[in-house]
């Protein structure tokens, strides 16, 4: 285990290197030397993503890897350019440390809200309480000094609607809608990470209402102990910071949301108070909020009279509401391939969404459930 852990720290270290390296060269304009260094730390990056302790850190390290080999293929492209060409990498400005990040922080405002979401109705109560109502009533909530803004981490299967409901809250409130993911962040000008977390962070601030939401959170955030990167160490640090510099009494309202489908891969000091120290659980619809996932993917659908919603509902339980999703649209499917070679037109039938039923288990496994419950009660 030692042996193991030690050449994960080289790797590491060896790419950070590299990388260093080969972007100082590319500034420099000596793209023969920047390509060599950038396909050395793409490759580094690459044997890191076999090893990665999770999915979304394996996918994090292979988004790095791409866009390093991308910057080095540009750097034939440069070899022979005329002088005075523009290098993709921002030089630094002197005091912000960091190019603009307008291409890739995007401001949107949602429109789907809470009428929108099949069931989880204690969770929207929920998150009423400690999110909606103190924003919609400042005043009041100032006189009872209840925080404005904060940190919520939702967490559960996937599929669960996570990503939906956080875009319900912005909308809920009329925030606007941040929506990152982990290799933005972390791969954006091959670098600089932590200072994207301040210029996202800033970005926020600048907006009356705001919302900063990151899906598959543990990649950015990782257990330190299982990811000795050194951009992680600069990284969990500067959001830590930013999170406990969140000014909840000013007019400005700033709310972080981390979505996890493994939240025990999180470091721990983020579930700390002033952090993602509220934590929502958002699980497996049950059965009104199937019966409602129905009514959603199907009933807009040409059906047959055969097609009972309430038996359906009954046979998906365990079923996520994205499984639901994709079993409406497989069973459609069938109806609409006959049509194009060349049968009648007809409905969708029972027996066509009983057949992709029984084709298709759960994609969750029950397995996996108590342990979102023994988070609940540890926070492990």
């Amino acid at each position: 285990m030692t042996g193991n852990t030690q050449r994960v720290t080289v790797s590491f270290a060896t790419f950070d290197r590299l990388k260093a390296k080969g972007v100082s060269a590319y500034k420099a304009g000596d793209y023969a030397a920047a390509k060599t260094y950038l396909i050395e730390a793409a490759e580094c990056m690459i044997e890191l993503a076999e090893s990665a302790k999770t999915d979304a850190a394996g996918r994090q390290h292979e988004q790095i890897a791409a866009e390093l080999m991308d910057l080095a293929r540009d750097c034939d492209r440069l070899k022979h350019a005329p002088k005075g060409g523009r290098p993709r990498i921002k030089e630094k400005d002197a005091d912000d440390g960091g190019g603009d990040a307008s291409d890739w922080i995007v401001r949107d405002k949602p429109t789907i809200g809470f009428d929108d979401i099949a069931g989880l109705e204690d969770v929207k109560a929920d998150i009423r309480l400690k999110m909606i109502y103190p924003l919609q009533h400042p005043e009041v909530a100032a006189k009872y000094g209840i925080s404005l803004g904060g940190g919520v981490l939702l967490y559960g299967p996937p599929g669960t609607g996570k990503t939906m409901m956080a875009k319900a809250v912005a909308h809920e409130i009329e925030a606007t809608f941040f929506m990152i993911s982990p290799a933005q962040v972390l791969s954006k000008w091959v670098g600089e990470a932590e200072q994207n977390i301040r210029k996202l962070f800033d970005a926020a601030r600048d907006e009356p209402k705001s919302i900063i939401f990151i899906d598959e959170v543990e990649a950015l955030v990782p257990r330190r102990q299982t990811d000795s990167s050194s951009v992680m160490q600069r990284v969990v640090p500067q959001i830590l910071q930013e999170l406990e510099g969140f000014d909840r009494k000013a007019e400005r309202a700033l709310l972080f949301m981390g979505a996890t489908n493994k939240p025990w891969m999180l470091d721990e000091a983020m579930l700390r108070p002033g952090r993602l120290d509220t934590k929502v659980y958002i699980g497996l619809p049950d059965g009104p909020a199937r019966f409602k996932l129905l009514e959603m993917y199907l009933a807009k659908r040409p059906l047959a009279d055969d097609v009972d919603f309430g038996v359906l509902c009954d046979r998906l339980e365990g079923y996520s509401g994205a499984d639901i999703k994709s079993l409406a649209d497989r069973s459609a499917s069938i109806p609409f391939m006959e049509i194009v070679a060349g049968k009648e037109p007809r409905p969708i039938r029972m027996d066509d969404i009983m057949t992709i039923i029984a084709a298709t288990p759960p994609s969750v496994s029950p397995a996996d459930l108590p342990r979102y419950q023994t988070f609940d009660d540890t926070g492990k």
